[in-house]
């Protein structure tokens, strides 16, 4: 029963914040609450016994989101970050919401195709061992996640460069 109570409290604020997350203007706030919303993960891994995952979660994730502060302090101008509010607009929001609407049908329509649903629900309690979760994440064979790992990596190394250079371009038109 607790651990209900826990995957409830849990569940809705990982998903207040994912709301407020992408419906914020403003950067920081928008961190913040995606902060949250990974952090509201790592309570589920931790609710589900998976410590190694919930650690990986908080110390990958947080170092992610203190990245994010950085490149907002820095590649944000003053103005922004104080809170210049941008207008919005009916026709982009109803826009949002119908794209997020296509999105859940077709979300539904791929678990009832291949019967998800009924297999989920199911009788069955299965719990993968953490050596195959290991195995899956560090290894390097078909349907294994190091190599993906490694370009996400090198990805973010480019990016973290990207910001530098654009930081620098405006440093020097000043």
């Amino acid at each position: 029963m607790a651990n209900i109570v826990m995957f409830g409290i849990l569940a809705v604020v990982i998903l207040g914040s994912a709301l407020v997350c992408v419906t914020t203007t403003r950067i920081m706030r928008a961190a913040t609450f995606l902060l949250f919303v990974l952090f509201g993960v790592a309570g589920l891994y931790f609710l589900l016994d998976y410590t190694y995952l919930g650690a990986a979660q908080i110390s990958v994730y947080a170092g992610g989101i203190s990245m994010i502060y950085i490149f907002a302090i820095q590649l944000v101008s003053k103005r922004t970050l104080q809170g210049i509010r941008e207008s919005v607009k009916i026709k982009r929001f109803i826009m949002g919401g119908l794209l997020s609407l296509v999105g859940l049908v077709t979300v539904v329509a791929v678990f009832l195709k291949n019967h998800f649903l009924q297999t989920w629900s199911g009788a069955e309690d299965v719990e993968v061992p953490m050596s195959t979760i290991g195995q899956a994440l560090l290894g390097s064979e078909k349907y294994q996640y190091v190599l993906p790992f490694e370009f996400i990596s090198v990805f973010l190394l480019a990016c973290i460069v990207g910001g530098i250079v654009v930081a620098r371009k405006e440093e020097e038109k000043k």
